[in-house]
């Protein structure tokens, strides 16, 4: 039943993807019932906008470097060279930009600004170096592995929050911070000591040239756009929202987040295959696809069940403080097959070189998120933002899907013009 090598890798990813939803659930719980829900409210809005930010830090290199070594591994010496003084340059950029917004904007936070720095520092500079490792592996077809060496600096991170629910200093906001973008440090170098050849010498960094930048640029929007629809929500939410009730939010949206990771696994296994035969073996990749998208259809219902009769177990385990989130949690299974729907149509498009017609749906669907989110936590609060989000991942799957049929069709009617007589 699972011979194929798409399979069997979703298989492998799959269960290392299984250690990393521990690790992200036991950070949940850990940070989650050490905060309590103000703090974590707004530990989750800043965190959530480091991430977004931090997903611009390669200038979209990372996934230059997987499309071009997934062609052929010799190309690792052209793009490497362009790639990592790019990340550093626009990782310190879009560090100052994140503590200004944050200092400036989300105020009302209430997070220092070491914190915010520390935050900065691992999302824009050490996990954007690390991605770069990633991708090499994920290239090389070590899915499984590739996944490992992602989750290692998450890992860390959860050692790090257990370090200080046992210490229960007087500001564990403030100590986690810290502890945060150490452990991420530490992951850093850990992933670097795993890669077989050593990164080029600094000697031979150079600028991406104009082709090499503006391909470059279409993976940033992309990667961008692939990135926002997931945290966006619990940025607004501290803005729309009061802390206690933005904290609900949040812990109830990183609960349905973390459990999409098997859809991850997926098309983390047929990427490297979707960007070496979608343009050249149209029928072949429409087959994929068919098996791809139903299989995420079938697991996006069956997980919005699950956490449905699920959620008072996530209440019991988040704890008192947190009443309130198995509500949360019931409204957010309403978004949950749009998203697993909207993740799969995103790499589609990706892998069959259209990363424009991905950033245009997903644009598209942020909008939604916005406008929705401001209407409906008018009326509804912490319920609105839920319904929000569900607008918004069914748009983009929708529209996604639909992108994603007109490409699969164009190429394959191309390529049935290209064997005419």
């Amino acid at each position: 039943m699972f011979k194929g090598p798409i399979a069997l890798g979703t298989l492998r990813t799959s269960a290392v993807l299984g250690v990393r939803l521990v690790v992200q659930a036991g950070t949940l719980l850990l940070v989650a019932r050490m905060l309590g829900p103000e703090q974590f409210g707004a530990f989750a809005g800043v965190a959530a906008l480091a991430v977004m930010l931090g997903a611009l830090s390669t200038f979209g290199t990372h996934l230059v470097l997987l499309g071009a070594l997934s062609k052929d591994p010799a190309r690792r010496a052209q793009v490497l060279p362009y790639a990592l003084p790019t990340t550093l340059l626009c990782g310190g950029a879009l560090l100052i930009v994140f503590v200004l917004i944050c200092t400036q904007l989300l105020h009302a936070s209430g997070v220092g600004w070491g914190v915010l720095l520390a935050l900065g520092v691992a999302e824009m500079l050490l996990i954007p170096l690390s991605a770069l490792v990633v991708m090499e592996v994920l290239a090389a077809e070590h899915t499984a592995r590739s996944q490992l060496l992602q989750t290692l600096p998450l890992a860390l991170r959860l050692v790090a929050a257990a370090l200080v629910a046992w210490l229960a200093p007087a500001d564990p906001l403030t100590v986690y911070g810290y502890g945060y973008c150490v452990a991420t440090a530490i992951g850093f170098l850990l992933v670097l000591g795993c890669l077989p050849r050593r990164w080029p010498q600094l000697r031979l960094w150079r600028r991406p040239s104009g082709p090499e930048l503006r391909e470059a640029a279409s993976y940033a929007a992309l990667n961008i756009t692939a990135t926002v629809p997931a945290e966006l929500d619990k940025t607004l939410s501290i803005r729309l929202l009061p802390l206690p009730a933005a904290g609900l939010y949040a812990a109830g949206a990183r609960v349905v987040g973390a459990v999409t990771l098997p859809v991850v696994a997926l098309m983390l296994s047929a990427l490297p295959r979707l960007f070496r035969e979608g343009q050249d073996q149209p029928q072949r990749t429409a087959r994929l696809l068919r098996w791809i998208f139903g299989a995420t259809a079938i697991y996006g219902v069956g997980l919005a069940v699950a956490l449905w009769w699920c959620a008072p177990l996530f209440a019991w385990l988040l704890g008192e403080k947190y009443q309130g989130v198995e509500e949360v949690i019931r409204w957010l299974c309403l978004a949950v097959p749009g998203m697993t729907l909207r993740i799969a149509a995103g790499n589609a498009l990706m892998a069959l070189s259209k990363p424009w017609m991905r950033v245009r749906f997903e644009v598209a669907g942020l909008v939604v998120l916005s406008v929705a989110a401001i209407l409906l936590t008018t009326y509804w609060g912490m319920r609105g933002m839920a319904l929000a989000l569900a607008c918004s991942e069914w748009a983009m799957a929708l529209l996604g899907g639909w992108v994603v049929l007109r490409v699969q069709r164009g190429v394959s009617h191309k390529d049935s013009r290209s064997v005419l007589p």
